[in-house]
């Protein structure tokens, strides 16, 4: 996928464009554009066991053990990711899991503090109607898997409201 030209091709603000065609981390980003700290509220998370549509999106087998997590990054007191991320435990390097278990704290930086040496692998970017941000609102949809060893380790879920809150 060209994460360039399928971004450019939508009418979306400069900073949303930015966050969302990131192979980086977007929680450094909002840092950086919001000039605020951002902040993870986590709405759920769990341990599942791998199904089969979670364990072709990891690479694992099913049954395995997955960490499950949904969360809002916040920037100041205006939400503007939300995100749904699957975590192959197994996969794990030491300290990793713990952290993520943890819940608040963003992966970028779980990532940053353990150096970890990974890459993002966007797969599919879309524009879609939801109700994730109080009524409905056309929001930016990305997936992606964070590969760490040629293995992913995590397959994400962000959706970015399209909205004036991007005006920074």
């Amino acid at each position: 996928m060209d994460v360039t030209r399928e971004l450019c091709r939508h009418n979306l603000p400069t900073c949303l464009r930015i966050c969302a065609g990131t192979d980086g981390s977007v929680t450094h980003l909002l840092e950086l554009v919001t000039a605020k700290q951002v902040t993870v509220e986590t709405q759920e998370q769990r341990v599942i066991e791998a199904d089969a549509g979670i364990a072709e999106l990891l690479s694992v087998s099913p049954g395995e053990p997955v960490n499950e997590r949904i969360v809002l990054l916040r920037a100041g007191d205006v939400v503007y990711v939300h995100a749904r991320s699957l975590a192959s435990l197994e996969r794990m390097p030491l300290g990793v899991e713990e952290d993520l278990m943890r819940a608040n704290i963003p992966i970028g930086r779980i990532m940053q503090k353990h150096a970890i040496e990974s890459r993002r692998d966007i797969g599919e970017i879309e524009i879609l109607k939801s109700d994730l941000f109080g009524g409905d609102c056309m929001v930016l949809s990305r997936k992606y898997r964070i590969i760490h060893d040629q293995k992913t380790l995590l397959w994400i879920n962000e959706k970015f409201p399209i909205d004036d809150r991007w005006d920074v």
